[in-house]
């Protein structure tokens, strides 16, 4: 439907009377051309704000739904088309812009992902306007490797003899069955048998690599000697991977991490784990569930580790192939690397942000995925008395306004079913329903995310900046007048 005009899209014409031919042609003399709207005041004035060809594009989209609806009840003039053209050409527009996440869920794939540190955002602000030594030595002038300096920093943070990073943990997972397993059996259990975000299938990923799925064990319990059994002169080799975006609770079985690795290195097999989540802090010792770590995987002797950077990491869009080098290097000279390969600003981000867990304090304390994390209750709670204040008398009569308990979620496929207690600002009018009150709020500047439960809207303030504060409670001064 075009913004604003009453029209729905393409197949709108189904919700009017059958036209004849002679009422068609009468609807359709009515409608101004292309032309017509571009010389008239108001239209042309817009070629000075966008790009012509833009504007005529804008222009004939408009027109084009008309025509599909096929009604004489609109006005059709330049005055009343002038706004619908604007909001189709700031549609058309509208990029990636700041955003606020009032939902609670800390790794929002929506909304980006991890936020990243401000060393990071810095680090990208200094390469990102000139040259910078992505594939190059300092002190020798020489060709260098573009990992080098971040696959030092995982190493000395995880354990691993050797590194590499690609564009995203699928990517990770890829590069490693094609490299160890393409043309050769890889054994794994069903409840393994994950699907990610997007509709993306642990199998087909498998299938694309050229490996060949060998499933073992059931959906609940599966054992050692089902592995054991399933070996064959055509294992490449054993795979686990971590449910890390949903639980399996109950009559349930799996084979510890240790026992598959000296399966492995009895049967002289790569054992590679799909951690996931990539966790680098003991999240645990912090009152917080269980979540496996990569040092974890690597002190168990995996032979290769993947896991995402911008979840529980913390850091940009990325995946990590931690391991021992005799793997790792196999996949470095994959030809598959160099497509799979990231850019100097994702290594400028993902190095400032590893270089923060060389002091676990310190990443808690920079690292916005783990300070909202660690947010104190009574801080999320301070932050929506500060929205609630800032709030007018007249506003809080048209809307009411109250804190509420309930809960954040970790999102991004980490911490499963596990919600951290928080504080909400519920949002409740007479006047004006959930639904639309959410969507006002949507179509802010900067547009604020919040989410609907039984008729309220709630903003959960962990995942709100401070700096967020006052925008919020503008944005909803105005929301509260629009009724």
């Amino acid at each position: 439907m075009l913004p604003g005009s009453g029209l729905s899209h393409t197949h709108s014409n189904k919700c009017f009377a059958p036209t004849t031919e002679s009422m068609r042609q009468n609807i359709l003399r009515t409608i101004p051309s292309v032309n017509e709207l571009l010389e008239s005041p108001e239209i042309s004035g817009l070629i000075g704000l966008y790009p012509r060809q833009l504007v005529v594009e804008a222009v004939r989209e408009v027109l084009e739904e008309i025509r599909q609806s096929m009604t004489n009840k609109t006005d059709l003039s330049p005055q009343k088309l002038y706004p619908i053209i604007q909001q189709v050409l700031q549609q058309k527009l509208c990029g990636i812009e700041h955003a606020i996440n009032a939902t609670g869920i800390i790794l929002h794939t929506g909304l980006g992902r991890a936020p990243l540190a401000e060393e990071a955002a810095k680090q990208i602000q200094n390469v990102l306007h000139s040259f910078c030594t992505l594939e190059i030595e300092k002190y020798s002038g020489k060709r260098g490797f573009r990992y080098h300096n971040i696959e030092q920093l995982i190493c000395m943070i995880t354990g691993a003899e050797s590194a590499l990073v690609v564009n995203n943990n699928a990517a990770a997972v890829l590069l490693a069955l094609d490299t160890l397993a393409r043309g050769k059996e890889v054994v794994i259990s069903r409840s393994h048998l994950v699907e990610i975000g997007g509709e993306f299938r642990m199998p087909d990923v498998m299938t694309k690599s050229g490996a060949i799925l060998v499933e073992v064990g059931t959906t609940n319990k599966t054992y050692l000697k089902d592995y054991e059994n399933a070996i064959t002169e055509n294992t490449g080799l054993i795979l686990k991977v971590h449910q890390s975006n949903f639980k399996i609770v109950g009559f349930t079985e799996a084979v510890d991490l240790k026992d598959l690795v000296s399966l492995g290195q009895a049967r002289n097999i790569p054992v590679v784990y799909d951690l996931g989540s990539g966790a680098l802090i003991e999240l645990q010792k912090y009152g917080l569930p269980y979540e496996p770590t990569v040092q974890e995987s690597i002190k168990a002797g995996v032979d290769v580790v993947t896991f995402s950077t911008d979840k529980l990491l913390g850091g940009p869009q990325g995946g990590i192939i931690a391991g021992k080098k005799k793997w790792v290097d196999l996949l470095k000279k994959n030809p598959l690397t160099r497509a799979l390969r990231v850019g100097k600003l994702t290594i400028a981000a993902l190095e400032a942000t590893l270089r923060l867990y060389l002091e676990e304090g310190l990443a808690l304390k920079k690292i916005p995925v783990l300070k909202m994390i660690l947010t104190p209750l009574e801080t999320i709670e301070e932050r929506c008395k500060k929205v609630i204040n800032c709030l007018s008398s007249d506003a809080k009569a048209n809307m009411d306004v109250s804190v509420a308990d309930g809960f954040s979620e970790m999102g991004g496929g980490a911490l499963p079913g596990e919600g951290i207690p928080t504080r909400l600002i519920s949002l409740h009018s007479e006047k004006i329903n959930a639904e639309e009150i959410a969507a006002r709020l949507r179509s802010n500047t900067p547009p604020i995310f919040a989410r609907i439960e039984q008729d309220c809207v709630l903003l959960d303030m962990r995942t709100v900046y401070d700096e967020e504060i006052d925008m919020i409670a503008v944005a909803l001064e105005k929301t509260a007048f629009r009724s």
